[in-house]
């Protein structure tokens, strides 16, 4: 896999909500703080979206998709003039309060997902996104326009199976939008998504990635992308902003991590496959990074792990507005 899908598939993001929102020409919504990433797009109409802590709102037309990482409360409104209410309030009454509406035929539609990170150590994907994730190029929705027009009409003609389906259409969005961010962001974002886009440094992120447990060293990942040593460590510091290797020992942690929750494999094992060459090695790396030995790390995932998933905000997934 490349370096997106393999992050994406330790992190394992699970779909909670999927679904379209209806919403009425003279209406807005609040949401609370929430968890996970939401992705939705526009399929008709427009609306405003307002994010705690960033000071202008965004103006959301059709085909337009937005993505915000875990954080603070935002709204979405047709009318800036209009009082928001509670999106949890119509739900806790058992149907969509007054303002909203479920046709796609007034004021604004929006189909998407919300999607819970249950891997741990997401922050490694999250902190090189901005509170907003605006795609509006033409050219970038029309990347999106598949997946968008049919998830919609997968909700607005339920069949067998559209739960299902909606939740994959999202996936997919989410993992569109995020590519369509790379591309566009590439040149002023820090972080190792955008180390993506350089075609030597995605080359060295790969040879990490597919090879975890390789004695790489610096001369090595440099001669293997056809640069200096000391240009390939500069770039790589200023692109991502960390060291190769400080990224390679990360890298190898999270990949530890969950293979001590999924694997059932002995530690010795998972540091040797790794690249470490005694346990103890293995073990003060893990602790440097993670924060914990790998054996206490192991007990508190299981402890973690019996518990019931609705304890843990893991619930079932549905298919209800949302956004």
């Amino acid at each position: 896999m490349d370096p997106l899908s393999d992050l994406l598939s330790l992190l394992k993001p699970r779909s909670v909500v999927s679904g379209g929102l209806g919403m009425s020409c003279s209406s807005a919504i609040q949401w609370q703080q929430h968890d996970g990433i939401k992705c939705y797009a526009v399929v008709s109409g427009q609306c405003w979206l307002s994010v705690d802590g960033v000071s202008e709102p965004v103006l959301l037309t059709a085909g337009d998709c937005y993505l915000l990482p875990p954080g603070p409360p935002f709204c979405l409104a047709t009318d800036l003039s209009i009082k928001p209410v509670d999106f949890s309030l119509p739900l806790i009454a058992g149907r969509l309060g007054r303002g909203i509406s479920s046709s796609e035929e007034e004021g604004c539609y929006l189909v998407g997902g919300h999607f819970l990170l249950t891997g741990g150590h997401a922050d490694m994907l999250l902190s090189s996104l901005p509170p907003i994730v605006h795609i509006r190029k033409e050219s970038d929705k029309a990347a999106m326009r598949w997946s968008l027009e049919r998830m919609a009409e997968e909700v607005r003609d339920r069949q067998p199976g559209a739960s299902l389906i909606s939740q994959q259409l999202a996936f997919m969005m989410l993992v569109q939008a995020l590519r369509l961010h790379l591309a566009d962001a590439a040149s002023t974002g820090v972080g190792w998504f955008f180390a993506l886009a350089d075609k030597q440094l995605s080359v060295a992120l790969s040879c990490m990635h597919d090879d975890p447990g390789h004695p790489w060293t610096l001369q090595k990942l440099a001669v293997r992308i056809g640069m200096s040593r000391s240009t390939f460590a500069l770039r790589f510091k200023e692109t991502v902003g960390t060291s190769p290797m400080e990224y390679l020992t990360r890298w190898r942690m999270l990949l530890a991590c969950d293979r001590l929750k999924n694997s059932g494999e002995s530690i010795p094992r998972i540091a040797t496959s790794l690249g470490y060459e005694s346990e103890s090695a293995f073990g003060k790396a893990f602790k440097r990074v993670i924060g914990c030995s790998p054996r206490q790390h192991s007990r508190q995932t299981a402890a973690t792990t019996s518990r019931p998933l609705v304890e843990v905000g893991l619930g079932a997934n549905v298919a209800r507005p949302s956004a």
